[in-house]
């Protein structure tokens, strides 16, 4: 008898523990957020390249494509958002998260935001100040309506020579400081870059030159600048990055990397002899194993540099030397656009042709 009702207790506990299991799974799997996008996959869809990545501090993964919109993972599924649901613009080109837990999304066309149920076109609502120029000595002016604070987002402003600032409270559009006008229908001023550095200072990258702030004046590096001859091989900004030592880099498409340390400005491309002696230093493709047309630079935790090239790959510095990466390693193609480290300590890359990677030290491996 002892022994029959000593098996029944051992089958009850075993049918429990398998029903708190069963329970348990479901309560993780509810855990996943749910999106109010109108379309859900399996798998990424995008096929027009991977424009910027980012983790949210949900842990949530937010891929931007260059036609076909914002789609964000939450470890099972995707779900998308297009300007159908309210996005801006279908040209995703940077993706951050202000202090309350809202996604923003800097796109070809405007500002939008995502608040955990519906998209906001912020640019709509955007405050255009008047601009009050103040002009001081050299390249450096003071623009009375800029200032910076340390819980601010800053956007591009599409086709228009300025940017957004978001301050926690209202998104406002400021116009940089007076500046050489080189052909009036090219946007040749539009932002393509934005890097935050030290000593307060925020950086923009546009097609024909740079514009630093930091709260009370203006650095500028332009053709004029550096002395180029526009004709023969002009700036054409498509990325910068100022690092953790505070140098800062410019990526072109076509002169390569330029390095700022200090006051002095290098062609970090040429000097490691990454240019071919028959480039024409301008849009036109590039030979392997060339650093020519930089579309995105990222530092990783390690402070190595990474650069993705348009014709040439993925590189790497280490700080002593340049490592290149391309197909061979398990890459479908050589363009990367968007380079990001997730708070583990991967290293993402989104790809021309829709793809995602991760680096494991060695080669790349597809996520999506």
């Amino acid at each position: 008898m002892k022994r029959n009702i000593h098996l029944m207790y051992l089958l009850l506990m075993l049918v429990l523990n398998i029903s708190c299991a069963k329970n348990k799974g479901k309560l993780q799997e509810s855990k996943a957020p749910e999106f109010s996008g109108s379309i859900q996959t399996d798998t990424l869809t995008f096929t027009s390249g991977i424009r910027a990545i980012f983790q949210d501090s949900k842990g949530n993964y937010w891929f931007g494509s260059l036609q076909e919109g914002v789609a964000v993972y939450n470890g099972h599924t995707f779900t998308y958002f297009t300007n159908t649901d309210g996005l801006s613009d279908n040209q995703v080109l940077a993706i951050r998260e202000d202090k309350e837990g809202v996604i923003w999304f800097d796109t070809q066309m405007g500002v939008s935001s995502y608040d955990g149920s519906s998209i906001t076109n912020q640019t709509d609502a955007a405050i255009v100040t008047s601009q009050n120029m103040v002009p001081m000595q050299g390249n450096e002016s003071f623009q009375e309506e800029w200032m910076k604070s340390k819980n601010d987002l800053w956007f591009g402003a599409g086709v228009k020579e300025g940017v957004y600032r978001f301050d926690g409270q209202e998104l406002q559009y400021l116009a940089f400081p007076p500046h050489k006008v080189l052909n009036p229908n090219d946007n040749l001023f539009a932002v393509t870059s934005i890097s935050e550095g030290k000593h307060n200072r925020i950086w923009f990258g546009t097609y024909a030159g740079v514009f630093g702030y930091n709260d009370s004046t203006f650095t500028v590096i332009n053709d004029a600048t550096l002395g180029f001859d526009r004709t023969i091989a002009p700036l054409h900004i498509r990325s910068i990055l100022e690092d953790s030592k505070g140098r800062l880099w410019i990526g072109n498409n076509g002169i390569g990397v330029l390095l700022k340390e200090g006051d002095s400005i290098i062609n970090f491309s040429e000097k490691n002899n990454l240019i071919h002696p028959t480039s024409e230093r301008k849009g036109d493709a590039s030979l392997p194993g060339t650093l020519e047309h930089v579309f995105t630079i990222a530092e990783d935790s390690k402070g190595t540099i990474w650069f993705g090239d348009r014709d040439a790959g993925i590189w790497k510095y280490d700080g002593v030397k340049m490592t290149n990466y391309t197909k061979k390693y398990g890459l479908t193609n050589d363009t990367a656009l968007a380079i990001f480290e997730d708070a583990h300590g991967k290293l993402w890359f989104g790809m021309q042709d829709g793809n995602v990677y991760i680096f494991n030290g060695n080669t790349f491996e597809k996520q999506f």
